[in-house]
């Protein structure tokens, strides 16, 4: 009489499929990483007055101030429209990125710990 071991039967193979699944997700997920490191976002305030650009990993990389808007009286909203200019753009950032890589996991990201 012959006695089974622990692994034997289909799930060596199931595991192996799950390994490639995985690294093909990590490759996909790299690669999108990558493309959306490279795009930019831009958003404004005040009616133009203020423009600002940020990469898609999230640094600044031109702010544009109309001449118009600077008033050295008023440097306090000034100061708003950069501010919400420069939040409007880092959540554009935020839902393209929600938007690549929740598709790729599923929306599995929401519970799990890590």
């Amino acid at each position: 009489m012959s006695r089974r071991g622990g692994f034997q039967g289909g799930m060596p193979g199931n595991m192996n499929n799950l390994m490639k699944q995985a690294q093909r997700m990590q490759r996909q997920m790299e690669e999108s990483q990558k493309e959306l490191a490279e795009k930019e976002f831009s958003a404004t305030a005040g009616g133009g007055a203020v423009e600002i650009t940020v990469s898609g990993s999230k640094e600044v990389t031109k702010v544009h101030i109309d001449p118009e808007a600077v008033d050295p009286d008023d440097v306090e909203m000034l100061e708003d429209l950069i501010m919400a200019a420069t939040n409007e753009a880092m959540k554009k950032v935020d839902e393209e990125t929600q938007k690549a890589f929740g598709t790729m996991t599923g929306g599995l990201g929401g519970g799990l710990p890590f």
